[in-house]
């Protein structure tokens, strides 16, 4: 039988603060290792990427006694590296974020990691309900705050989600003692990005209505600032406080508020 830390990996990368641009631990992947810890206090966590990192000590600082950094240059294709180890590992259940907070952030690496290890992909976890030997039964979270329920066959990788409950605060004594084991392993380097212009992302202008020619300035002014009419709205009959909360949390990031 294997051990617990090889039945659970989590895969963990360096975030980035939208305000001040210091890296952090990343908060899909810190939500996703808070749902690890709760199957398994041993499970495998993996970073790929520069060593010296300060994000592989926030996790450190969640409780974890070791996290394995698979060394990888700037321009290394980590992607590559991630779904070789893991391939390696076996493991039943991966745990993971949806997409880096910098850089690329194709939201590519669960599929790359699913692929090389054959197993199912389930993205928007909430929650893990039940583990066994074959499958594993998750909460899954929809739009407009609804949930669902699946059952998946193992392997399976396991992408939280925006609504997973947030993760633990890292503790600075943990932090300090934990272990970073840095493994030299290949690296393949992302060719094709290197030949890429990056620039700052812009957001994209509000789309106005469309108004005739011969319109009054007024009726002109009002199409420009007016809020469209709202669409695709839920009712929801006496619901609990927790569920409305969710609710309203998942409108207000649909919106871009929060």
């Amino acid at each position: 039988m294997m051990s617990d830390n090889q039945n659970i990996l989590v895969l963990v990368s360096a975030g980035h603060h939208p305000l001040s641009g210091r890296p952090r631990r990343a908060e899909r992947d810190a939500k996703a290792l808070e749902m690890a810890l709760v199957q398994s206090e041993s499970a495998m966590v993996v970073f790929a990427g520069d060593a010296q990192s300060p994000a592989i000590r926030e996790y450190l600082g969640m409780g974890v006694s070791k996290v394995n950094v698979l060394k990888q240059p700037a321009g290394a294709d980590t992607s590559a590296a991630l779904s070789d180890f893991v391939a390696s590992q076996k493991p039943q259940l991966v745990f993971c974020g949806a997409r880096a907070e910098h850089g690329e952030s194709s939201g590519m690496v669960p599929y790359l990691v699913a692929d090389g290890l054959g197993a199912t992909v389930v993205p928007e976890v909430v929650d893990v309900i039940e583990k066994t030997d074959s499958h594993v039964e998750v909460l899954q979270a929809l739009a407009g705050g609804q949930r669902r329920k699946l059952r998946v066959e193992l392997p399976a990788v396991l992408v939280a989600s925006a609504s997973a409950p947030p993760a633990r605060q890292s503790a600075f004594t943990k932090a300090r003692n934990g272990l970073v084991n840095v493994l030299e392993v290949e690296v393949k380097m992302d060719l094709e990005q290197q030949g890429w212009e990056w620039q700052p992302a812009k957001k994209r202008p509000k789309r106005t209505k469309t108004v005739a020619a011969k319109a009054s300035s007024r009726d002109r002014f009002k199409a420009a600032t007016a809020a469209p009419a709202s669409s695709g709205g839920k009712v929801m009959m006496n619901p609990s406080p927790q569920e409305a909360a969710e609710a309203i949390l998942c409108l207000l990031k649909e919106k871009g508020l929060v």
